[in-house]
């Protein structure tokens, strides 16, 4: 300022030198004039920068300054109070469900952030008041880290490795230039760096609205918010710099055109993050309840399956207990069988009153046939007698059994004497009905049977029944063979 006497009255101020330096305590330079009354005086400024500039020349009393700079102030406030509400709400949420995307989406806005707090020199004002360097640094550094934080928030959000492998290798490659970028902005002259990386900007804005649009043409629902996150954003952008070009008036709407856009970005960004967490959490669920359902049937068919098998393996005990009873020969039971069986209708005999007779049947001249045949041609007649006493007992409830040898012995429980004697009667012609055709021979099988009835109360060992009913058998064979006697007709 040069007054009507002469005297000059100098005042410096910007990035280049100390913040302390500046005649007043606020983030853009701003000079302290001492305007004489009634006085002409030359203002004469000069105006340096290694990039583009605004240089609004405007001439304010202290009282007007103060409430400009006051709604400033707010409006900034009311950014970054949005911006630190947002990010401790998904610091909460990333610490809680430990989502990758959350992680990334507070990269991007302490990034972006920091770059609003660079170029409305706050961070000057507030962090580096004295570091000239960095405050040099500062706006080509932290544009680098917000697009690094940008690619990869819309790699994770996206699912780009999976939705679309090429167009995430584009954005890999997008983030290692970024990087290389934060490490030159360290070097490169601030003129050069600020215009590479703002080219930059621009094709990441393209890229990352063409990679929005190519997943969401594929399916991808959550998509749609991330694109009107990112169209809120490109408004604030293009109104700034429309201001910018002086294309629009500048009112505090334009001018904060980036901050209000950036801000309605992160919040819808944040709003579609809970979305995508709650359509992945249904698809989640999802395929939790479809992989219950198929355990479920799985484990119903492995139940089933034991079930099945269980059933099979109590099958195979029952018939290996039931053929452990059996003799291998003729498929009756064996003597030990009968034994215990016989015990209990003993038992039963006694306690009922009902009367139980037993029968002994023994092949006659079996020995003559296996010396003459052979023992083969003897086991078939064997078989083939079993298998005609079987079918002439089958009527009567009766029990079945080798005792041994070419003798058989049957237990007719509730069955009286003349009833048992009728039973053995047609067991024995049963037998001599016709011959056994046992490899082309026609061999004739007779049999000589004893019968004893026991009343109730009159036995309880079952030895000794057999032992009558064996005297009743001899006395058959004894009598010519080939017929019935009884205990009685023996004593």
């Amino acid at each position: 300022m040069r007054r009507a006497d002469g005297s000059l009255a100098h005042h410096a101020g910007g990035d280049s030198q100390p913040f302390s330096s500046r005649s007043i305590s606020y983030r853009h330079p701003n000079v302290l004039l001492d305007l004489p009354l009634g006085e002409p005086v030359d203002l004469l400024v000069r105006v340096q920068s290694q990039s583009s500039m605004q240089v609004p020349l405007v001439l304010y009393t202290q009282t007007a300054f103060t409430e400009i700079a006051r709604d400033a102030q707010l409006a900034i406030g009311v950014y970054y109070g949005i911006l630190l509400a947002l990010f401790f709400y998904n610091l909460v949420l990333w610490l809680t469900l430990r989502d990758g995307s959350y992680f990334w989406y507070l990269f991007h806005i302490s990034a972006f952030g920091m770059v609003l707090f660079c170029l409305n020199g706050l961070g000057f004002e507030y962090l580096w008041p004295n570091n000239t360097w960095l405050a040099d640094k500062s706006v080509p550094l932290s544009i680098s880290l917000a697009l690094i934080g940008m690619h990869q928030f819309a790699r994770v959000f996206l699912e780009l490795p999976q939705r679309w492998p090429a167009g995430n290798q584009v954005s890999v490659a997008a983030i290692v230039l970024f990087v290389a970028f934060g490490i030159a902005a360290t070097v490169v002259p601030y003129r050069v760096i600020t215009q590479v990386v703002s080219l930059a900007v621009l094709a990441s804005i393209v890229w990352i609205s063409v990679v929005t649009v190519v997943v969401l043409r594929r399916g991808y629902t959550p998509a749609r918010l991330f694109l009107l996150s990112w169209a809120m954003f490109l408004s604030g952008t293009a109104v700034f710099t429309l201001v910018a070009f002086g294309l629009v008036p500048k009112r505090f709407v334009t001018e904060y055109g980036v901050q209000i856009g950036s801000a309605l970005e992160m919040l819808f960004l944040s709003i579609a993050l809970s979305y995508r967490y709650g359509a992945l959490r249904k698809e989640n669920e999802r395929i939790v309840y479809e992989a219950n359902q198929r355990l479920e049937r799985k484990v119903a068919q492995r139940t089933q399956d034991v079930r099945s098998a269980m059933l099979q393996l109590e099958d195979a005990h029952a018939r290996l207990g039931e053929s452990s009873r059996r003799d291998a020969l003729t498929g009756l039971y064996h003597r030990g069988h009968f034994h215990e069986a016989f015990e209990r209708m003993l038992a039963d005999t006694n306690a009922s009153g009902r009367p139980l007779s037993l029968l002994i049947v023994d092949l006659d001249h079996f020995k003559a046939i296996n010396d003459q045949h052979g023992h083969l041609v003897g086991d078939a007649c064997l078989r083939a007698a079993a298998q005609r006493i079987g079918r002439a007992l089958r009527p009567h409830d009766a029990l079945l059994a080798r005792f041994g040898g070419e003798e058989f012995v049957v237990a007719l429980p509730g069955h009286a004497l003349a009833a048992a004697v009728a039973i053995a009667e047609e067991v024995r012609q049963a037998l001599v009905a016709e011959p056994c055709d046992v490899q082309g021979l026609r061999v004739r099988v007779s049999a000589s049977l004893g019968v004893h009835t026991i009343e109730p109360g009159t036995i309880d060992d079952v030895d000794l029944g057999f032992e009558i009913a064996d005297r009743a058998l001899y006395a058959a064979k004894a009598n010519g063979r080939n017929c019935v006697r009884t205990s009685l007709s023996a004593a």
